[in-house]
């Protein structure tokens, strides 16, 4: 596919693709999704509790997607389903997505704060290699502005890890909002701030979180591979 949002996706740290999947994409995405526990809000492993989704993902566009910023055959390293909903209903204040997934944990320079969650190593790597990495947030229903959109600031993906006291500074400056239709994405570099606020009126807000790398990682270390092709 052709990436024609890739100037503001490297100045501003990311981009909102309309309409990535067509409504009968979406409505199987949907289909999958009802065979999950309706008490599940956050799916952790959400390909390997719903099958059917990683098949539908292998038939889309989201690799090619992948593929065409990253500059490399992608690797779908994390799968997240989040849904604020009645009963499930949260904020997140400001922050950068500093963890990654991965197949064991070994003792390689650099990398920190090892953690073990559902059964699957997670580590904080180097700044460097959080830089290259991708999130695709795909919306499967309308995401507007009182059911907890998620709010960035634009650049700040540009600066590295930032402390504490960077990141108040960071929140005080202007941010966007990312309202979108059911079927569009949010495309964004982990290393961007964001922070998400609760729904004021709370009805499904699903969200497909997927994380990509495009090169492997030193020391022996292995990607956790939650979907090993879309070939």
């Amino acid at each position: 596919m052709h990436f024609d949002g890739k100037r503001q996706f490297n100045r501003d740290g990311f981009v909102i693709i309309e309409h990535l999947f067509s409504t009968d994409d979406l409505q199987k995405f949907r289909a999958a999704l009802a065979e999950l526990p309706q008490d599940r809000a956050n799916v952790r492993n959400v390909l390997a509790v719903c099958p059917r989704l990683g098949d539908l993902l292998r038939s889309d566009g989201v690799f090619a997607l992948a593929e065409e910023i990253l500059g490399t055959e992608p690797v779908l390293t994390r799968a997240i389903l989040f849904d604020k909903r009645p009963g499930a209903n949260w904020a997140v204040g400001w922050h950068q997505d500093v963890t990654i997934a991965v197949a064991c944990k070994l003792d390689v320079p650099g990398f920190s704060a090892w953690s073990v969650k559902e059964g699957v190593a997670h580590v904080q790597p180097p700044t460097h290699i959080l830089e290259r990495l991708l999130t695709i947030r795909f919306h499967l229903d309308d995401c507007l502005d009182d059911n907890g959109p998620l709010q960035v600031l634009p650049g700040s993906h540009g600066h590295g890890r930032l402390s504490d006291e960077e990141i108040i500074k960071w929140s005080q400056r202007e941010s966007v909002t990312c309202t979108m239709a059911g079927g569009s994405a949010l495309v964004m570099r982990p290393l961007l701030l964001h922070r998400s606020s609760a729904a004021q009126i709370p009805s499904h807000r699903r969200v497909l979180h997927l994380e990509f790398a495009g090169e492997k990682l030193p020391g022996g270390l292995e990607w956790n591979v939650s979907l090993d092709t879309a070939r």
